[in-house]
């Protein structure tokens, strides 16, 4: 119970740190802003800022992991029979409605990273997002080839897809934002479907 109350603590604490990092970074822009200046502005030592974070780029770049998180969590909690397409249908659905919730910092956060030429040199266009997505498929289908490039090919389809639509729902405020995401899959899952020539192993891509 204690250990419980604890971990909370902690993870509110962390909370409030990340969220008055952020603020400074809107504010002053990422590269004008300190560890010194957070741990200031947050009233907490810098010891216990690196209990939370490593760095300064890890607070930046907190919602990346948390989206991750919850791609890798749906994956993994997919049953086996899923096709990879219904799991990643349902992965993206997960992370737009976590997109949703939280669109104001995403907005305010990628307009930091855009004015930092280092946070833009560190995470545009890695490809290991894409690769470890690939992984967690793969590993639901013993003895898939994981070099098999149908799957390798739906996923970055797929991640193309949710960065379309998380730019366009950034500038816009859709009806149904999930509904928009959901028509626009659909069209490429339909493609993955029908490509002349390809066909994927049973139970596996399509």
């Amino acid at each position: 119970m204690i250990s419980g109350l604890r971990e909370r603590k902690r993870e509110r604490n962390r909370a409030l740190t990340a969220e008055t990092a952020w603020r400074l970074f809107i504010e002053r822009g990422y590269d004008n802003v300190t560890v010194a200046d957070i741990c200031e502005a947050a009233e907490i030592a810098p010891r216990t800022f690196h209990r939370y974070f490593p760095g300064k780029e890890d607070v930046v770049t907190e919602p990346l992991h948390r989206m991750a998180k919850i791609v890798a969590d749906h994956i993994g909690a997919s049953a086996p029979g899923e096709s990879d397409i219904e799991v990643l249908r349902g992965a993206m659905t997960a992370l737009a409605r976590f997109a949703i919730d939280n669109r104001d910092l995403l907005i305010a956060l990628r307009l930091v990273a855009e004015r930092s030429h280092h946070i833009r040199a560190a995470y545009l266009g890695r490809p290991e997002h894409e690769h470890e997505i690939v992984g967690l498929l793969t590993a639901r289908h013993p003895g898939a080839d994981p070099d098999e490039w149908p799957r390798r090919l739906l996923v970055a389809c797929t991640v193309a897809t949710f960065r379309v639509w998380l730019e366009d729902y950034f500038e816009t405020r859709f009806a149904d934002p999930v509904d928009r995401l959901r028509t626009i899959l659909d069209a490429v899952f339909t493609a993955a479907r029908s490509r002349d020539g390809v066909q994927p192993s049973p139970g596996s891509v399509a």
